[in-house]
């Protein structure tokens, strides 16, 4: 990776690195339903600054101890969460092996800061959260309440906030047999964030011209305790 795309990741986001997420869960209450899968995709950039899909981390994850499971969820979401055919990992290990691969990446990008990137971001980005706080896991890359929406991305850009369709408005093909599925959402998602980012550097949106350039405030910002 050259010093140019170190310094090019840096700037284009005030030194946060985006990462993609996507969460399938046992419910919508993040603090007592389940997560059952979760996938992170992180991203690369070259040297013309245009972003595209680095790697991407999956786990179908055990249900925590006392979790409650919604049947009207799992119906929806397809998953049985206790069968062995997952290869289901306790969700502590889940998350910190995420969060092992993404301060890798984003160490590599020249990056501070990790910001969870989803669609309807809130919804995953507390799934993460309460499995980090669960977990007592001290050492985290992910900012703990920033996050870039694709929903809202996508409305702006291209006119739909549904994932299959802002996907499809975007070129990107989206085959709806495989949503729901946390890997299948996530590289979707990526892709998505990706052609927004970079149709508007093509457009002229980045990077800003001389005389409208914001001077760069010091980023001090701590992993969460």
């Amino acid at each position: 990776m050259s010093d140019t795309e170190h310094t090019l990741f840096s700037k284009r986001f005030r030194g946060f690195f985006p990462v993609v997420i996507d969460v399938e869960t046992a419910g919508f209450n993040k603090n007592t339903d389940a997560l059952l899968e979760i996938a992170v995709t992180t991203l690369k950039m070259d040297d013309d600054g245009l972003l595209s899909l680095d790697q991407t981390v999956h786990f179908h994850v055990e249900p925590f101890e006392g979790a409650n499971i919604e049947q009207s969820a799992i119906e929806f979401n397809g998953i049985d969460p206790f069968s062995a055919l997952r290869g289901a990992v306790k969700e502590e290990h889940a998350i910190k092996e995420i969060c092992k691969a993404v301060r890798k990446a984003q160490k590599a990008a020249g990056c501070q800061r990790s910001v969870v990137v989803a669609h309807n971001a809130a919804f995953d980005h507390g799934f993460l959260n309460a499995a980090i706080e669960r977990n007592n896991i001290k050492r985290t890359p992910f900012h703990p309440f920033v996050s870039f929406d694709t929903t809202s991305l996508a409305g702006l850009a291209l006119g739909q906030t549904v994932l299959a369709k802002a996907c499809r408005a975007a070129g990107i093909e989206f085959d709806n047999s495989q949503a729901h599925s946390a890997l299948y959402d996530t590289e979707r998602t990526a892709e998505l964030f990706c052609h927004i980012v970079n149709k508007w550097q093509a457009l002229g949106g980045w990077p800003l011209s001389k005389n409208e350039e914001i001077a760069e405030e010091p980023n001090n910002e701590k992993d969460c305790n």
